[in-house]
């Protein structure tokens, strides 16, 4: 039997403001299925893991749902404890004078660091503790957020993220803006925690940061989804050039691939020299 779906679409309609970023998208994600979620910029991606952690909603409308964990309505302090998140929103708004320590911490609150209100219980701060040292953030505890690297950054998120030991992991964009070293490390990461049950949704337009793990594939253009199956089936030139709208060949090795740019229609350009 298929395992519980954690993310149920059917027919969703969403909007951004005034734009349309959803219309008529289906979609159902399991538990222990490790999917990247896989398209250009402006797709709908981001927009996507909006839907997931209640930053928008769609239209209500007859044939139409969105149930995260079986459930139409969502208690939002049950969700943060079921859905940890990295993304890019997350990393800037970020105040540049908390604390690594507190960085992490303020995973159990829900918050941008931690305020008078916020009480760390001592079973809280170990599991912070243990969170920096499995993730090499421990000589960084006391440093200012801001005076942190993007890698530093991105990993102090992610042990923000795991404070609650939580079921499905979202990754936006995890690996942007990373040197390749700060890359590596994360990936490797994400790897030990997909391996030890973890369900990994990651969406990204960098098929190098598909780690080998993940299975299942969802191609999204223009807030559509257009393939959904198999890494193995659509990592694959044909689709990828198709869902970028440019030649690709696709190389892969130990388990990664990456995109190399394909033979493009023979064109005279000597009136650019």
């Amino acid at each position: 039997m298929p395992a519980a779906p954690y993310l149920d679409l059917q027919s969703i309609e969403a909007y951004l403001g005034p734009r349309t970023v959803f219309d008529n998208l289906s979609l159902t994600l399991h538990l222990g299925e490790q999917t990247v979620i896989l398209g250009p910029n402006g797709s709908g991606k981001s927009s996507l893991i909006k839907l997931l952690s209640r930053e928008i909603y769609p239209v209500v409308k007859p044939g139409s749902w969105l149930k995260i964990f079986g459930e139409e309505r969502v208690n939002l302090w049950d969700l943060r404890s079921r859905i940890g998140l990295v993304s890019p929103d997350l990393q800037a708004n970020y105040g540049a004078s908390v604390l690594a320590r507190d960085v992490v911490l303020s995973g159990f609150f829900g918050s941008m660091g931690l305020g008078r209100s916020h009480q760390a219980t001592p079973r809280q701060r170990q599991r912070s503790s243990e969170l920096l040292v499995q993730l090499d953030l421990e000589p960084l505890a006391d440093r200012p957020y801001g005076q942190l690297s993007d890698g530093q950054k991105r990993r102090l998120l992610l042990a923000r993220a795991l404070v609650h030991h939580p079921e499905v992991l979202v990754l936006d964009e995890p690996t942007n803006g990373l040197d390749l070293k700060a890359k590596h490390q994360l990936l490797q990461i994400l790897r030990q925690l997909a391996q030890a049950g973890t369900t990994l949704l990651l969406v990204t337009h960098q098929i190098e940061a598909i780690i080998p793990e993940i299975n299942h594939c969802v191609l999204l253009r223009q807030g559509q989804i257009v393939g959904e199956g198999t890494c193995d089936d659509l990592l694959q030139d044909g689709p990828l050039s198709a869902l970028f709208g440019t030649p690709l060949r696709v190389i892969e090795a130990h388990g990664y691939r990456q995109v190399l740019p394909g033979a493009p229609p023979s064109r005279d350009l000597s009136n650019l020299a």
